[in-house]
């Protein structure tokens, strides 16, 4: 295995493992830390946060088949492993149960539950037992009862369809899907970038939520209309633009602007980028030895601080360290394992250009080393 994705994979099993261990035995809701701001209440919310955006991150690794014999075996320990644990968080019988449709927030990681299953339907769906599926279906559908926020939000419950639509449910609702897909094409203001909702915000939600959520979803059900299949060339060719502006964000030295709210949830902020590299649709002006590279000075900076975990291996609240301050009242221990999006490539072969090519400078190293680098050109 090459030293980098040795690194990747272990850094991810490291946020992974005390969660998924703790879950598996039905003990999350014994073992797991809630750290929060003071009165915010997020106990009801936090462990499926937790779950559904930890194998997000995971599902491409998860429904991969590595060719080296070793991670092969470690994939596939894992693999069942995050079954047991879906069948733990949708059974109402368990310990574990989650909460789906109590309160707004389950709308959310729900929705991050459902792309999970898009981005890895052999390992998180189709080999399910079929009670198992039962269950993940009553609890997608649950989020129905919920209003989303006009914002970003109105991708979750549209990603939720999908996932439906994807598992062969006769009653997915295409409605909820055109909503969204066409109320994102208004909140377009160029060059690369989405408005969440009707006034645009300085943060790294276009990478988070909305980039991903909308090339999953118009690629999936794209093929049902045409107007949908239509607005998905012009997503991924403003995902593109938008791979342009990440990359140039990461500086030499792997930090990358504090700007904008959820700061917790750390390198997250690279979902997008980190997509952009799993669907092979990185823009022409970068390699895959650069971006690789810059991807893994940023894991590396963050990870540089002793204070990201607690004493069992739990995340705690910062942007490098631990930072409580920073957690806005809708932040909690679940919510900082966005964290893992980051580690979408890792679903590439080692063979993959990706893990293969030598690391090469990025665009930002470049600039400040006196060497020569593309002028940023917009997108018309």
């Amino acid at each position: 295995m090459t030293l980098d994705r040795s690194y990747w994979l272990r850094s991810m099993l490291d946020i992974a493992d005390p969660l998924l261990s703790a879950l598996e035995k039905e003990q999350l809701v014994v073992q797991m830390p809630i750290e929060q701001k003071v009165d915010s209440n997020r106990e009801s919310y936090s462990y499926l946060e937790a779950f559904a955006r930890l194998i997000n991150g995971m599902a491409p690794w998860l429904e991969s088949h590595a060719e080296n014999e070793a991670e092969e075996k470690l994939r596939k320990e894992y693999v069942q492993r995050v079954r047991i644990c879906i069948d733990h968080a949708t059974n109402p019988n368990s310990k574990d149960y989650m909460n789906f449709s109590v309160g707004d927030q389950p709308i959310v990681d729900t929705a991050f539950f459902a792309q999970a299953i898009l981005r890895a339907p052999q390992a998180l769906w189709y080999q399910l037992e079929p009670i198992t599926k039962r269950n993940v279906i009553k609890a997608l559908k649950a989020t129905r009862s919920r209003k989303p926020h006009f914002s970003n939000w109105l991708l979750f419950s549209a990603i939720i369809e999908t996932a439906l639509y994807k598992m062969g449910e006769d009653d997915w609702d295409p409605m909820r899907i055109d909503y969204a897909l066409n109320q994102f094409e208004q909140w377009y203001v160029g060059d690369g970038l989405y408005s969440d909702g009707n006034s645009f915000h300085a943060d790294y939600y276009n990478s988070y939520v909305i980039h991903p959520m909308l090339l999953d979803i118009s690629e999936t059900v794209g093929p049902k209309y045409s107007s949908w299949s239509d607005k998905y060339q012009k997503f991924r060719e403003r995902a593109v633009q938008y791979a342009v502006i990440q990359e140039r964000m990461i500086s030499p030295e792997g930090t990358y602007p504090p700007i904008g709210r959820s700061l917790a949830y750390r390198f997250g902020a690279f979902h997008h980028l980190a997509n952009q590299v799993l669907r092979y649709e990185l823009p022409s002006e970068l390699t895959a030895g650069q971006v690789r590279a810059a991807l893994t000075s940023v894991i590396k900076r963050t990870f540089s601080s002793d204070a990201v975990f607690n004493e069992n291996g739990w995340l705690k609240i910062g942007f490098t360290g631990h930072q409580p301050e920073i957690g806005e009242a809708y932040v909690s221990t679940g919510s900082l394992y966005l964290s893992a999006f980051i580690f979408l490539p890792l679903g590439l072969k080692e063979s993959d250009p990706f893990w293969q090519e030598d690391a090469k400078d990025w665009t930002s190293k470049k600039a400040w080393a006196s060497q020569d680098f593309p002028v940023y050109q917009s997108l018309d």
